[in-house]
């Protein structure tokens, strides 16, 4: 729908026609992603072996992948996903929270000093207790789907960047919209312009770099704004209008 709705857009055809013919005016619909990470990694809070290409999202990818081969027109970019590092905490607020209970481990090394030494321990104060208390809460509050393994995606950009070289280079095409915000194809965006082929944007809403807002010929949206979303970058959208909705 996203793709239809910016083609109909540049070929002045209605939301609503019921025998549309947007697809005849398409060059290819390149769709970039990478292939979900297969490997087997031990969780460290499970204790046991998580085998990625068998999670719900890896099956739900490879069979959006086998629909998208079949679809008419439609280009599939593949990179490859790669562990950069091991587990981490993906939850901003579970780190901040275990990160700020680190000062107060010492009243825990004082109870294993106590309890290697063979003395018997100093009676815990209140506060000591209540520590005690808030890292334990803590550590039992962490929750398996916190941690996430260091993955990586590489080749996309590369992928997209010599795609637009390539389509503009050869003049297949005479507008390309890239669905992004991200500033690393600035170098491809101006290579485009320069030969004369029309640029767009289409963030989804989202903010766009200063960089790359600078060389486009247009940022547009094909679809209206979702609601509470910022409208910092809105200047100059083109959304379809209340008659225009299907």
């Amino acid at each position: 729908m996203l793709c239809k709705r910016h083609v109909q857009r540049l070929t002045g055809e209605q939301f609503n026609t019921l025998h549309s013919r947007w697809l005849d005016h398409v060059y290819r619909l390149f769709y970039y992603d990478a292939e979900p990470y297969k490997d087997i990694a031990h969780h460290p809070l499970l204790n046991q072996q998580v085998q990625f290409a068998k999670t719900d999202e890896a099956v739900f990818r490879a069979e959006l992948f086998d629909e998208m081969r079949r679809q008419r027109k439609f280009a599939l970019r593949l990179g490859k996903v790669t562990k950069e590092s091991g587990w981490h905490i993906k939850d901003e607020q579970m780190t901040k929270k275990l990160l700020r209970i680190r000062e107060w481990v010492n009243v825990l090394d004082g109870a294993i000093t106590h309890a290697k030494g063979g003395t018997v321990p100093q009676p815990l104060t209140v506060a000591d207790a209540d520590k005690l208390a808030v890292i334990a809460d803590a550590w039992r509050g962490l929750d398996p789907n916190y941690l996430r393994l260091g993955l990586r995606q590489k080749g996309v950009d590369m992928r997209i960047g010599l795609d637009i070289s390539t389509l503009t280079l050869k003049k297949q095409v005479d507008t390309i919209i890239l669905v992004t915000g991200d500033s690393d194809f600035v170098p491809a965006a101006k290579l485009a312009r320069r030969e004369g082929v029309e640029f767009l944007l289409d963030p989804l809403w989202q903010s766009v770099n200063d960089d790359l807002h600078e060389h486009v010929d247009g940022v547009v949206s094909a679809f209206q704004r979702p609601p509470n979303k910022s409208d910092a970058s809105s200047a100059n959208l083109l959304t379809p209008s209340s008659d225009e909705k299907e």
